[in-house]
């Protein structure tokens, strides 16, 4: 934690801030370690404080030594003062996409109040953008994460007949994660078929799946806060020749992009490897969101690839490649891995089977 906060730190002043409040629940596990579901920190450069109500008190001592706990009660306009007090704070940075414009008015209020000649500075994704480099403990969550997720389809898919419900389906995949370690999923399991897989996050319905149409499964386990993503399409049968099609070129677009993406590229530059692809074949209006999305205490971070993406692609990131192709009324198909870059290079963390069946 210690080098997490002096990254951010360093952050800070690169911003002009003094400290930073800090609200969003990933962050604030992120830099303190402390897995409540309720608390802030604020973080200058010579105190770090984690304010909790007495629930969580304990389990924050436990979770975040090397933080000063301070229990709040009632309305911020209540505890923010004694976070603030005693430090020399002129900016004050807070998370402009998590606070609320009601919560941002009391505290602003109370800052005022007290005449501190304290300022309140919106910012945006310091953090996060820490979060996006993955440190080698983060890794190795990540690795078991993707590891169960892949022994669930290994295990579960090969078994699967023609009968079985989507809505089975998910919870026979979610019931082989929960058992062999997984906390609480990430996302909800998707499993669609038929018309329902033309829908890219279609939830699990009573539908019966039958022989020669696309089941596009979607899930993710989740080991020590860090997510797992993975997504295959299977038909049960043998196909038809628009299934066959359809999938090639997927695939095609994905191993395109997982050969040739490099560091140092932006997102949109690696968007553009896999709709290439998928554009000569004709179906480029067919894809139609990005190409992936960083994964780690959330499902979805930093960093983001797709059409309009200015993010810079570093070693340590870890995220999704997943290209798709949707067509109404008929199915879609979808196949996504996770990835880390390394030495330049995207090297996959899921190695689930690519296959039809």
């Amino acid at each position: 934690m210690a080098n997490r906060l002096g990254r951010l730190r360093s952050q800070l002043a690169q911003n002009g801030l003094d400290a930073i409040f800090i609200s969003q629940s990933e962050n604030r596990r992120y830099l303190s370690g402390f897995t409540g579901s309720a608390g802030f920190l604020l973080i200058s450069q010579d105190r770090a404080i984690l304010a909790t109500d007495f629930r969580y008190v304990e389990q924050a001592r436990a979770e975040a030594p090397a933080f000063e706990i301070v229990r709040m009660q009632g309305a911020p306009s209540e505890w923010f003062p004694t976070l603030v007090s005693g430090l020399d704070i002129q900016k004050l940075g807070f998370e402009g996409r998590e606070v609320s414009l009601c919560t941002y008015k009391e505290l602003a209020g109370t800052v005022s109040e007290r005449g501190r000649g304290t300022s309140l500075v919106l910012t945006e994704g310091l953090v996060e953008s820490l979060r996006a480099l993955k440190d080698k403990a983060e890794l190795e969550c990540l690795e078991e994460a993707a590891a169960l997720s892949d022994a669930a389809l290994e295990e579960i898919l090969p078994r699967v007949q023609p009968g079985i419900s989507e809505r089975e389906l998910a919870w026979e995949l979610e019931s082989f994660m929960r058992r062999n370690g997984s906390e609480p999923l990430p996302f909800d399991i998707i499993v669609a078929s038929g018309p329902n897989s033309a829908r890219p996050h279609a939830k699990p319905t009573d539908k019966v799946i039958l022989d020669n149409e696309p089941v596009v499964i979607d899930l993710g386990a989740t080991v020590g806060g860090y997510s797992s993503d993975i997504t295959r399409t299977i038909c049960l049968g043998e196909g038809d020749n628009t299934f066959h099609g359809i999938y090639d070129i997927v695939l095609g677009a994905q191993l395109t992009a997982m050969a040739t993406l490099q560091v140092g590229m932006n997102g949109e530059q690696a968007d553009q490897l896999a709709r290439t692809v998928i554009a000569h074949a004709g179906y480029e209006e067919n894809f139609g969101h990005g190409l992936g999305h960083g994964v780690g205490l959330a499902d979805h971070e930093e960093p983001r690839l797709g059409p309009s993406s200015s993010c810079i692609l570093a070693e340590g990131m870890v995220f999704t490649i997943e290209p798709g192709i949707y067509i109404s009324d008929w199915g879609g198909v979808r196949i996504e891995d996770m990835v880390v870059l390394e030495e330049g290079k995207a090297r996959p963390l899921t190695k689930a089977k690519k296959i039809r069946r």
